[in-house]
């Protein structure tokens, strides 16, 4: 390619790119791992190759044209895979935040756009398309993607964190919104120049809303968990145990298992409450800009926790599970340290 050819292609490929590493320094706690968001980026690039294989097989089975199906149906079909993603990192514990699921969801966007780009250089259109096309490619088609994405994973965990929702109808919402960012922008309503404006405010706009209200969730999140955990390691620690609800309620275990798995339960919920609490300081200091000093007594507690987790079995956790409120967040704080 010529030299003028080469930086087209590049207009079309950095901006996404530099987009998510701007994402990437935002986030206060650093939640996310670059390994794992360059991984993302990776199985969203995988993702473009297998929407190029099912759009061509669809198509095929589809009396309609093309541009009505670039318009309306190979949306859905992309937005759906580029979802899969998000899903996986969901349900893997990868993703309990908010300020998760915009990155990696914009991050899974970025594989599929720059794939999606170098096809078309690759294909010819670099010879023939001016460095407009590219413009619009790289600050408007490809900022899209990652911005439908990372839709879609901020509005799956928000509904999956509601009570009354079904977990299999919880992605739903974000899907239709990312169905229609998608849609709507393949229609081409507007000119391509006021597109990619629009896109341009609209998806950084949003996303640091939702850095905003995530943060700020998260802060909150941190303080009140903070105060709790210190209360049960306080509890645990004193001679009162026994006399509270908790003590209690491992009490009335005894009837269901035998003495020394009740021991190691109680354990269990002290190590445990110990590892939270060090995750939770871990990123309040992460927050002021400070790093955690290293602990290698952390080590050995994973290594007991890990040791009780065998000895209760599935049975005996779940069991603990009204003691120690388990949701996404709290799994995600442990991940974290």
């Amino acid at each position: 390619m010529k030299s003028g050819e080469i930086v087209g292609v590049l207009v079309g490929l950095l901006p996404v790119i530099a987009f998510l590493a701007a994402l990437v320094s935002l986030d206060s706690y650093k939640l996310v791992k670059l390994p794992l968001v360059a991984g993302t980026v990776g199985v969203g690039a995988l993702a473009a190759g297998a929407s190029y294989a099912s759009n061509g097989a669809v198509l095929s089975h589809l009396a309609i044209d093309w541009s009505t199906f670039s318009r309306y149906v190979a949306p859905l079909i992309e937005e759906v895979l580029k979802g899969l993603i998000v899903l996986a990192l969901i349900r893997t514990g990868r993703i309990a935040f908010l300020v998760d699921a915009a990155i990696f969801g914009f991050a899974a966007g970025t594989g599929f756009s720059v794939l999606e780009n170098i096809y078309y250089s690759l294909s010819g259109i670099a010879q023939q398309a001016g460095i407009g096309t590219w413009i619009i490619r790289g600050f408007g088609t490809a900022i899209m993607h990652g911005g439908a994405t990372a839709i879609f994973g901020v509005a799956s965990l928000s509904f999956l964190e509601r009570a009354g929702v079904p977990k299999l109808l919880a992605p739903a919402p974000g899907l239709v919104l990312a169905y229609c960012l998608h849609s709507l922008y393949n229609q081409a309503l507007l000119p391509p120049i006021y597109q990619t404006f629009l896109v341009l405010a609209l998806v950084p706009a949003l996303l640091a809303f939702v850095f905003w209200r995530g943060e700020k969730s998260l802060a909150q999140w941190l303080g009140t968990g903070f105060d709790n955990d210190a209360q049960l390691l306080e509890l645990l620690n004193s001679g009162e145990f026994s006399g509270s609800p908790l003590g209690q309620y491992l009490t009335t275990l005894r009837a269901k298992f035998d003495g020394p798995v009740v021991a190691d339960m109680l354990c269990y919920v002290r190590l445990h409450t110990e590892l939270a609490l060090r995750a939770k300081g871990v990123l309040m200091l992460r927050e002021s800009g400070f790093a955690p000093p290293s602990d290698e007594s952390v080590t050995e507690k994973f290594a007991e926790l890990r040791y009780l987790q065998g000895t209760l079995g599935a049975t005996g956790r779940m069991a603990l599970r009204p003691v120690l409120h388990l949701s996404r967040k709290d799994l995600r704080q442990i991940y974290i340290l």
